[in-house]
């Protein structure tokens, strides 16, 4: 059964420029090596991801079906109270200067070292926050990703052109 943290390493090996072992992709991700290659088994059998004869290749026709219109569904939001962290969904780039900022708390993943007070927005997994503030692409990835999954409608179909143009991208980047 597929769990959030395969969307997320998913998301971080569609964002990636080139296929990293998994070492290097537990490093970024702050998680344990036998951690993502599970993550990675899960979303191979979801078909988010090809297999190994295709080294493991984001299956980016099925990532950007499933997070268009299954990822709300099958993930939604847990919102919290007011916190410290780091902004997401359209108070994050690339929303954050398409859609104009309200009165209310932006949503945030909840991080002690965050710059920012907002709503607690849960992550995907745990240590999005580090992760994300490690790699600005991964960021906008994950960004988007939650404006999907508890946005209003206008933000929602912002996320999702914003967010099918880069998965092109990165699928015109992959070999």
């Amino acid at each position: 059964m597929l769990k959030p943290q395969d969307v997320y390493v998913a998301l971080k090996i569609a964002a990636a420029a080139d296929r990293a072992p998994y070492s290097q992709l537990a490093a970024e991700l702050v998680m344990s090596p036998s951690e993502v290659h599970a993550c990675v088994q899960r979303a191979e059998r979801s078909q988010l991801l090809h297999g190994s004869k295709m080294n493991h290749r984001p299956n980016f026709k099925g990532l950007e079906e499933f997070l268009l219109h299954g990822l709300r569904y099958a993930f939604p939001p847990e919102r919290g109270e007011l916190t410290r962290g780091v902004a997401t969904s359209y108070a994050a780039e690339p929303l954050r200067n398409m859609i104009a900022q309200g009165k209310e708390p932006a949503p945030v993943w909840p991080y002690e070292q965050g710059k920012q007070r907002g709503i607690a927005f849960q992550p995907l997994y745990k240590t999005a926050p580090v992760a994300a503030l490690r790699d600005p692409l991964f960021y906008e990835f994950l960004a988007l990703v939650d404006a999907l999954r508890d946005g209003r409608i206008r933000e929602r179909q912002i996320a999702e052109t914003e967010l099918r143009r880069r998965l092109r991208e990165a699928s015109d980047r992959k070999p």
